[in-house]
């Protein structure tokens, strides 16, 4: 007999008793006459008394089935027809594997390293502060998402099948927890294999990855992409592109504009990270005074408020985690957040970002056209390199300083390697921006006693939430110009995060392939 039940354990119950005693007690069986599945696993800590919510099957004196949902045919396409995939973040990974499944040979250019010498650039931009414009968070094998937190949370659930994400997560070496967590997450430490997991499985089937090859150049004929120049010396032959080049590849951009192909300026949202101690989000969210119990994971947030119409909000938030410089070109300071698989560092830190409307918000850079956001971005980015001393030493204030409009005589611990400078970000920030964060930050105080504090850094500035930029695309997913280009993932405005990328690749793999 199977039974799906829901059911709510308390954290005394969790860890006196556990959920095989506490299922068979709902039931009326005794322990050993059931199997349990967990479906779906979320923590309620709204009250003092904190429960976990389970989703379980529950097979009663019978075992349980050793099936497997997803099945993933990975052909051999050594022989088979190209399709070229720019870039090797989620979108691209994803759809490199989908042209697998479909019988069609991946050859992915990426202008970035592999995960093993990626992890030079990152220490020389965190111990050095030098930039590689190639190689940095940003760019490399994995995209923007191999050294983040793999927080796997998305509302595209209408865009593809989000479990199928997962599972490929799972068969490529990411822990089967993330099939059942409501707020899913891999972590930074973990990330890096899986990535070349799927690298290895796309070799092994035939298809192609390359580093250190960037695109530089369309050729384009009658309006159908005919061949694409790489490292600004070799012309390759294409008849299908698959574009999925993230959104900070700002050259992409630039050179879509200069060859006069068709691009939408896009809204987005910008801001600063705030970093508080992990301990105290953990107080204020657990209701304790002490440390949390060994059954709880790092405490976590999400804050909203409407400010002079426009959203104020909490974006990519890491508890145990820590703030990395993000730049992916000279005189530009970007900072954002990530936590390990174990979120066990001593800080929680936030992306706190306020929503821009690139039809009204800043009329002083429609010179730009259809690239005034990412103008936008890189002035603000700009602005936080030099008030940070022309380094990757980020800008700072104290939060209470920042609400009050007060330059902050010095500033707390963080995680932030390249270090801190106190800056009167209050003033820096355009008033679009800053006066909408001070408001936010306030509101964000009331919601959660002991958030306002003195003891918790912002640090500027949180630019990259998502790419400034739409590139169009037509309802086969193809540019409504140029024939034989698909816009993918972030890159092209049509995604935001992990899962939703991938998904975006898997669709634009499978439009690729329709009448190759």
């Amino acid at each position: 007999m199977v039974r799906n039940i829901q059911i709510r354990v308390s954290l005394k119950e969790e860890d006196k008793i556990g959920l095989q005693a506490k299922t068979a007690n709902y039931l009326g069986v005794s322990e050993k006459e059931i199997e349990i599945k967990v479906l779906r696993k979320s923590i309620d800590a709204r009250k003092p008394t904190i429960y976990f919510n389970y989703k379980l099957e529950v097979y009663i004196n019978e075992p349980m089935p050793a099936t497997q949902a997803y099945i993933f045919d990975y052909k051999d396409v050594s022989k088979a027809r190209p399709v070229h995939i720019i870039g090797f973040g989620p979108a691209g990974m994803w759809a490199a594997l989908r042209c697998l499944e479909l019988g069609y040979k991946p050859i992915v250019l990426e202008r970035g390293k592999d995960v093993q010498q990626r992890r030079r650039d990152l220490k020389a931009i965190n111990q050095d502060h030098i930039v590689n414009e190639d190689s940095n968070y940003c760019f490399g094998e994995g995209g923007a998402g191999t050294y983040s937190d793999g927080k796997l949370y998305t509302r595209s659930l209408k865009r593809g099948d989000v479990r199928r994400i997962f599972e490929s997560l799972v068969y490529h070496g990411a822990t089967e927890r993330i099939l059942v967590d409501a707020h899913p997450h891999i972590g930074t430490n973990k990330l890096p294999k899986i990535v070349q997991n799927i690298r290895e499985t796309i070799i092994k089937c035939g298809g192609e990855v390359h580093f250190n090859t960037k695109v530089t150049d369309f050729v384009i004929a009658s309006n159908e992409l005919k061949s694409i120049v790489i490292n600004d010396l070799e012309e390759v032959t294409t008849q299908r592109v698959i574009l999925a080049t993230g959104h900070s590849a700002r050259d992409i951009f630039y050179l879509l504009h200069k060859k006069e192909i068709a691009l939408k300026a896009k809204s987005f949202a910008m801001g600063v990270r705030v970093e508080h101690p992990q301990h105290l989000i953990d107080s204020i969210q657990y209701h304790c005074s002490g440390e949390r119990h060994e059954l709880l994971p790092a405490a976590a947030y999400s804050l909203v408020h409407q400010s002079k119409g426009r959203g104020v909000y909490s974006f990519c938030m890491c508890p145990g985690g820590f703030i990395v410089p993000a730049a992916t070109g000279p005189k530009e300071v970007v900072v954002n957040g990530m936590s390990p698989s174990k979120r066990n560092n001593d800080y929680a830190n936030s992306g706190i970002v306020v929503e821009i409307d690139v039809s009204k918000d800043i009329p002083n850079y429609e010179k730009f056209g259809d690239l005034k956001g990412l103008e936008f971005q890189k002035h603000l980015e700009y602005l936080a390199f030099t008030s940070g001393g022309r380094t990757q030493v980020a800008p700072a204030q104290r939060l209470t300083d920042f609400v009050e409009g007060t330059l902050s005589s010095d500033l707390n611990p963080t995680s932030y390697q390249p270090g801190l400078k106190s800056a009167p970000l209050h003033s820096l920030l355009p008033k679009l921006i800053g006066s909408r964060l001070r408001a936010g930050f306030s509101e964000f105080g009331k919601k959660m006693k002991g958030y306002y504090t003195a003891e918790a850094n912002i640090v500027g500035v949180e630019s990259r939430t998502s790419s400034p930029v739409t590139i169009p695309r037509g309802e086969t997913l193809e540019h409504p110009e140029i024939k034989g280009l698909f816009p993918c993932g972030e890159g092209g405005g049509y995604a935001g995060g992990i899962v939703s990328a991938a998904m975006d690749g898997e669709r634009c793999a499978e439009a690729a392939v329709n009448g190759l």
